[in-house]
Order: structure tokens, then sequence, then C-alpha cells
């Protein structure tokens, strides 16, 4: 059993229930849960280490938003949600961004599980409040959870579907009913419920789209906005959870203002004026070219990459396998010998990304060399449903010289569409089906024209093999339909991964999650080797298990070639107008801003040199 730290049992439980009789019976009772090993944070802990308990409260942030948004409610499939809607909302528990998979309480004032983890009880703060001064419930527990499973968006149904049960157990005490089967991770699934106020929806349709503030009960609530254009949310002087250790030093900010843009061009003009206070860069050619500014040269404004230990997990180009043409594997592999990354990375990215081949890169989930001791005997399981390479190579990706000229690669991405049974037409010279006589064609779709510039070369090593390609870059809103739909040749996307993989994967990879609208299985991975995996990485006793089987898993993605992995960076690159201070130590998960504060004696400094770029 994966229980807290020996040393703190005494101060986590206060009660140890059934002990001495049958060992699945011991339930405990603490402030917090931990997926596999102990919790960092003993309970009495006064802040989590990457905060500054003495930072001050104060100051406004102001961000950029690109696309739009319609409305405020973000639990549903339909509309465009306003951007940070989380803020307003506290969950009964919260993590922590220096451990793999840890949960500690906040709306909830201690957690009890049993040793097999079949079901998960909290018992709520008396103090918790929502922000008309009405206390959080045990009812707005049970309302929200069948709320969202009933009429939220499809991702809740299949979420919570292994919840048998909830039930109210005392007057702030709810517990959850699993059904049966070995899933460690349901208890920390549940405890990232956003409680939403029952009596606030009543009457009301949670189907529907709104532009009313919500009634909220976290650190923040919405001041102010202006629909598609702003959003203003203001610090809650009297929030009821502002001096739990989960929450001391964190939520600095009195106002945090998102301002929405076209596009990223527009929004780094704009934060070059002066209109907004920090970005995340994520294009290699805006932070290496947009900025050189004399703003940056001065120290007005700072350009910083700062370093982080979480799983890259995966970019790349997405197959929507649900596609006659991409249905073969070997027409995949072939495809992915048309993108030329080292090329790509010289000329494109100013060579500041490393190749991207795992599904959880950067991290020690991550597949490498061949499968070697635990990881062997569980792909072994499987040998005779598995391509025989899986046991025989080391899954990589093509290298060119970077030079641009990789007929070498194309060559023999030709030789593999032969094998597949497409070939060039003498006539045509289009890449065609030689038993239905269709030419390979399909479309790029993407949400930000930023993209272009990378599919362009892709599309133009193609058509050397016949394919044609269209890129289409639509808006956000059309974006997310084609999406939810899985209405699409090929698309940009990139899953992110925790260090704690779990029932997320079922959501990503599973074949119940392919034919299921909205979910992120947008590959259309159907594969019951992946299904039979994914249920081992949920079922995993101990760490070491997780990441062995997590790198099994990891290796039959690979070799299905699902995707064409991009790249990444073990960095953040971050730009801020030097207003703000920071805590002395960054959390694994990297830069965070929610942390920061704004600096009374800076921002008198900056303002008095004034923003902009000249």
């Amino acid at each position: 059993m994966n229980r807290l730290a020996a040393a703190t049992v005494t101060l986590l439980l206060s009660t140890a229930l059934a002990t001495g009789a049958a060992m699945g019976a011991e339930v405990w009772k603490g402030h917090g849960l931990a997926m596999h090993g102990d919790l960092k944070y003993p309970a009495g802990f006064r802040n989590f280490d990457y905060v500054n308990p003495a930072a001050p409260k104060g100051g406004e942030v102001r961000l950029a938003a690109l696309g739009s948004f319609d409305s405020f409610n973000g639990f549903i499939i339909k509309g465009q949600p306003a951007i940070a809607l989380g803020l307003i909302y506290d969950s009964l528990m919260t993590g922590s961004l220096d451990e793999p998979f840890s949960e500690y309480c906040l709306l909830c004032e201690t957690v009890e599980v049993p040793q097999d983890r079949s079901w998960v009880a909290f018992t709520l703060r008396p103090q918790a409040r929502w922000h008309d001064g009405k206390p959080i419930t045990v009812e707005d527990v049970i309302w929200t959870f069948n709320t969202l499973r009933e009429k939220g968006d499809p991702f809740y149904r299949y979420y919570y579907g292994s919840v048998a049960k909830v039930e109210k157990t005392g007057d702030r005490s709810v517990r959850f009913t699993f059904k049966p089967g070995e899933n460690r991770e349901l208890p920390l699934i549940i405890g990232q419920l956003a409680v939403l106020p029952k009596h606030y929806w009543s009457g009301k349709d949670f189907e529907a789209t709104t532009l009313e503030p919500p009634l909220g009960s976290g650190a923040y609530r919405i001041e102010s906005f202006e629909a598609g254009r702003s959003i203003t949310y203001v610090r809650v002087p009297d929030y009821w959870g502002a001096r739990l250790p989960v929450n001391v030093g964190s939520s600095n900010f009195d106002k945090v203002r998102y301002d929405y843009y076209r596009d990223s061009t527009v929004a780094i003009e704009a934060f070059k004026s002066g209109a907004a206070d920090y970005r995340d860069e994520n294009s290699s050619r805006h932070w290496a070219t947009s900025y050189d500014v004399p703003a940056v040269r001065d120290g007005r404004l700072k350009k910083e990459e700062i370093p982080h230990k979480r799983s890259a997990g995966m970019q790349g180009f997405v197959f929507n396998m649900r596609r006659d043409i991409f249905k073969d594997p070997v027409v995949r592999q072939a495809l992915a010998y048309g993108f030329d990354f080292e090329w790509s990375n010289k000329t494109l990215f100013y060579g500041q990304y490393a190749r991207t081949r795992s599904f959880f890169q950067n991290s020690e989930l991550a597949a490498t060399d061949l499968p070697q001791g635990r990881e062997r005997e569980i792909l072994a399981k499987f040998k005779n449903r598995l391509p025989p390479e899986v046991f025989t190579k080391a899954y990589s990706l093509p290298v060119t010289d970077g030079s641009g000229r990789n007929r070498e690669q194309l060559r023999y991405a030709l030789a593999l569409l032969q094998q597949a049974g497409w070939d060039i037409d003498e006539e045509t010279r289009k890449l065609t089906n030689k038993k239905t006589g269709k030419v390979m064609t399909f479309e790029v779709l993407l949400v930000s024209p930023l993209f272009e510039r990378i599919v362009l070369p892709f599309k133009k090593n193609l058509a050397r093999l016949g394919i044609e390609v269209r890129v289409r870059t639509v808006d956000t809103a059309q974006y997310q339909e084609r999406l939810n739909n899985f209405d699409y040749d090929m698309i940009v996307f990139t899953w992110g991964q925790s260090m704690s993989p779990g029932n997320e994967q079922r959501n990503f990879w599973g074949s119940e999650a392919a034919d299921r609208k909205g979910s992120r299985n947008f590959s259309g991975v159907k594969d019951p080797v992946v299904d039979e995996m994914i249920e081992m990485v949920i079922a995993a006793p101990t760490r070491e298990e997780l990441v062995q089987r997590t790198r099994a898993l990891d290796r039959v993605l690979q070799w299905n070639h699902i995707v064409i992995p991009h790249w990444h960076t073990p960095y953040d690159r971050v730009l801020y107008w030097d207003k703000f201070s920071r805590p002395a130590v960054i959390p694994d998960r990297g830069a965070s801003l929610f942390t920061w504060w704004v600096d009374p004696v800076k921002e008198r400094n900056l303002e008095a040199k004034g923003r902009g770029q000249n």
C-alpha cells in the first residue's frame, strides 16, 4: 500500500479505523493524498516551498489572450469560454507543483481513503464560503458532481465514469464509492472537482452559454468584462481560504486583466508597447527576432529562460486515422520522412529545439533504447499483437543534415509508400493508390498562422512525392468545433503529460474515446493492446511499476506512428516588464506567475522610466 510517511502518520491521521483486522479494511484520514509514496508536506505545514509567504498583496497584472469568448460557463461543450475561469472556483483539493502527483485539502478539511482506494470521503471545512457569504455544503458537492456528469461536457461522463455513487455521510462529509477495479488515481481525480453553488444555478439552464458572471468561492471573482474583448478578475478581499497553507504566498495580484487579440503578432506588439505585463513565448522565431528592442536592452523588459523538470509531452502533426488514407501505419511512417526537423530547427527555429520522440519526453517515463527488464516483461505479454520492431529496434525518427536536400529520406519514404500500395503515376505525377486509383491528398487544419511557415516546407517536401497537401487556418471557434467532431485530416496538437499519468490516458488513446465527440483522442487510436496498457498504468501499485508500465505504453504508441513528432525545450521562455518579484525557488513544473507579486518599488521605477519600445 502507498501510504503516508511513517514519521508523519500521527500528525496526518486523526483516526485509523479497523486496524489490525484485514489489511484491506484500513482507512486513513489526513490532510492530503499522494498517488504513490509519501506526501512531501506533512500535516501542519505552513506553505509550499516555492512561494514567498511574506509576498505583498496588491497591484494589477495585464495579460493577453487570443481569439474571443462568448460564455462564462466553461463546464459545457457549447460556446467559447473566457480564459482563466478557474480563478473563481475552489476545488475539494489542490495539487502542489513540486511533486509528481500529490493533492492537499482545500475545500475539504480532511480526506479519507481505504487501503484499496475503493472509495474516498471528504469532510468540508466549516469556514468555506461562497462569495455571497453562504456556506459551501455537501449538497453543493453532490449537485456539482451529478450535474457535470449529466449536463456538462461529455468529458465529465467519461472522466467520472468509474464512480458508482456519491452520498452524504454527515453534516459536512461526503463519500464517493467507486465501481470494482483497481484505479488508485480515482480519489485524486475526485479531489480535483471544482465545486459549484447549487443555489446560484437553481432555475438556470446549466447547458446554455451565459455572460452573467457566475458565483464562485475562489480567490478571485469577475469584476468587469467586454464581451469577446476583455475580462478582469479582482481578488476577493475577504476570501475565506486566504490563510490556508495551500494558498499562502499565491494569488497576490489585486487584479488580473486579460485582453483578447486577433493573433500572436498583434499580441506581441501590444505587449512591447506596454499593454500587457507578462508573456509566455512559444514561438522560437519571435523569441529570437521580435524582442530586440531598447526596453530589453536597458532592462525595463526582462527576457528569461526559466528551467523546468516537467514532462514535455508530445506535440506533432496528428494523423486522423479515421480517414482511409491514414489507416495504414506504413503510410503514416512514410509521411514522417517529409518533415525535415533539422532544416526547420536551423532555418526556422534558430537552433532552439530538441527533437521529441516520446509521448512522455523529458521525464523518466519516456521509453528509450531497447526495452529491458520489467518493461520488456510487460511488453512480452502482448508479443503476438505488437509489431516485432517493438522488441528489436529502438524507435527513431528520420534525421537529415539540415541542408534542405533530403532526397535520401524522400526516396525511402517513396519505397515505404510503394510497399503500402501507392506509387507516382507516370502521367499525372501524383501519388496514386494502385488499387483504387485515388490520389493521395489531405488538409492540414491550423488555428495559428504561426504554424503556416512550418507546414509549408512539409507540404513542399510531400509534393515531391506527388502528394497534394492543403493548408487551412481557421478561427478559434471553427477550429474547436471541427476538433470536437474530428472533422479534419491532420492537425497540430500538444498532449501535455503529468509526471504521474493515469485516467486521462483513456481520453487520449482509449478506443471508447475515439468514438466520443469532444474527447482528446484526436488521432483515433483504437487498439486493444493500448487499452489494456492504459488500464495497467492506471492500476500501477508503486511509482517504479508506474514508470515501467508507462514506458511500455509509450513504446507501443511510438510504433503506432500516430503522429509526426515535433520538438521541445527544457525551459519556459518568459518576458515581463520589470515590475515583479518572484520566489527564490522554481517549482519542478516551471514558471508559476501566480506565485509572483507586484513589487511597489520596481513598479514606481518602471513607470518613471516609461514603458514601450523606445
